[in-house]
């Protein structure tokens, strides 16, 4: 499974990778990152991720939309979103747009870890 992380905190991107590589999970891959909505469009179309995390709150384009744009892409994807956001009616709609599931900031390891491997076993 191939992952990609969008957040436009480098701390939350290096994070997720660094939990990721500790986990030592085979069956997921990190093949990049993106810091925007925008970025992250891009590079879905030509990395092709299985998996993504996704923040709500970016520049340029947010997490509602691109994850709208990435399920119309691919309807497979999972999208887990990442979030600190408190406003319960963007989750919503975001899941509503295709995301499979949703992880409050801040997570533990063991949260982010559970998470995407439930994301695999649907």
């Amino acid at each position: 499974m191939k992952l990609m992380i969008v957040d436009d905190s480098n701390i939350i991107r290096n994070r997720i990778s660094r939990i990721m590589a500790d986990a030592k999970l085979p069956e997921i891959e990190i093949i990049g990152t993106a810091s925007s909505g925008t970025e992250a469009h891009a590079l879905f179309q030509t990395a092709h991720p299985d998996i993504v995390t996704m923040d709500l709150t970016m520049p340029e384009m947010d997490g509602v939309e691109c994850t709208t744009l990435l399920t119309n892409l691919d309807p497979d994807v999972k999208i887990l979103i990442i979030s600190a956001l408190s406003d319960k009616a963007t989750a919503i709609q975001a899941l509503k747009n295709g995301a499979a599931g949703f992880l409050y900031k801040p997570f533990t390891d063991d949260e982010l870890v559970n998470a995407l491997l439930e994301l695999i076993e649907e």
